[in-house]
């Protein structure tokens, strides 16, 4: 794209007004020796206040409502081996719509081909099934099942970022109160809690509900073109229960704020609250909901969440909830601050800004 067609494009929906420059020292590779003693940043208003994550009770109300995401990560990384002896790589993504079969990413890509076995052991390993969009797999097991392959040859997938992972990673890159497995990425917001911190909520009176949304590989890829606007987001399945939206219409009845703990949980409580004028509704859905400036929230007051990658969507969606500027003066105060930065770094507290009154929002589904 040339310069004069650049420049065409507003400044909220370029690409690289979402770019900033990060020391390597502060991409964590390991989680704080204890959940909750996580930094957590409070950003309300112009103000920013540096706390620990321990003290989130205090930061709360009586009737407040958080809302997370208690969806497992899965042990989705495989190494198998080709035919000739060369190394494989399989990432399932979701079952597919074959029974026992998976959606997955596979590489060397131009080397896995449909009909393709390969080797887990000497007995048993992945069949390439089938190709599925955007250059994935359809995948099988044979001579095992999936759970039991997942037990036994199955990797956490950290993200490609931690190069040191620590020795407790597949119980560190999992949340204390996950419950639903299908994630092939945790959501990060929700490490820092501990069994303690959420008795203490509950003592405060703050209420606690559960959604689930199964997180895709394709959360965290950067976007890629110059345009926001043009880029697709991965579909990705979500639950909200009888209980959950129950606890919601609730808090909005009392005057209590509704916190999503994580950009996971946001998009699920957005998508349903954009298909349903406002509404959170019991029920099961795909979304590909991406959420960037300008959008008017619906159904989250306050977000917490991690720091984000540059040029991602995660950091488009937190510029939509609390404004560009304040979030980018906010990150380089976490620079200043030496915070640690994305999955296993420290957390923010964000109130968001007032809602516009006009903008085009994105399109759920």
């Amino acid at each position: 794209m040339d310069d004069a067609a650049l420049e065409s494009i507003p400044l909220e929906f370029r690409t690289a007004s979402y770019e900033y420059d990060l020391p390597q020292s502060l991409i964590a590779q390991h989680p704080a020796e204890r959940r909750d003693r996580a930094r957590l940043m409070l950003v309300e208003h112009e103000q920013v206040v540096h706390r620990t994550f321990a003290d989130l009770p205090e930061l709360l109300r009586p009737g407040d409502l958080l809302v997370a995401n208690d969806s497992r990560v899965i042990a989705a990384r495989f190494h198998p081996r080709r035919r000739g002896g060369g190394k494989a790589e399989v990432l399932l993504l979701h079952p597919a719509a074959e029974p026992g079969c998976w959606e997955a990413m596979a590489r060397p890509g131009a080397r896995v081909r449909k009909g393709d076995r390969l080797a887990l052991s000497a007995d048993c390993g992945i069949e390439i099934a089938d190709w599925a969009p955007g250059g994935n797999r359809i995948v099988r097991f044979y001579s095992i099942d999936a759970d039991a392959a997942m037990a036994r040859f199955g990797e956490v997938p950290l993200p490609p970022y931690i190069d040191r992972p620590p020795p407790d990673a597949r119980e560190r890159y999992q949340t204390v109160y996950a419950a639903c497995d299908g994630s092939v990425a945790a959501p990060t917001a929700g490490l820092h809690f501990t069994p303690e911190l959420l008795d203490r909520l509950r003592t405060r009176g703050v209420h606690w509900a559960t959604v689930t949304l199964h997180v895709g590989a394709g959360t965290f890829r950067p976007v890629k073109g110059p345009d926001i606007r043009r880029h697709r987001m991965h579909p990705e399945m979500y639950h909200i229960s009888e209980a959950a939206a129950a606890a919601i219409a609730r808090a909005r009845l009392e005057g209590g704020r509704v916190i999503a703990v994580g950009t996971t949980a946001l998009r699920t409580l957005e998508a349903e609250a954009s298909a349903h004028d406002g509404e959170v509704r019991e029920g099961s859905s795909w979304t590909s909901i991406f959420i960037h400036p300008p959008y008017v929230f619906r159904a989250v007051d306050v977000l917490i969440t991690n720091f984000h990658l540059p040029r991602s969507t995660l950091l488009m969606l937190v510029c939509a909830f609390a404004g560009r500027e304040r979030i980018f003066a906010a990150y380089q105060e976490a620079i200043r601050a030496g915070y640690r930065f994305y999955s296993f770094g420290d957390a923010m507290l964000i109130q968001k800004t007032p809602a516009r009154v006009s903008g085009a929002q994105p399109r759920p589904s």
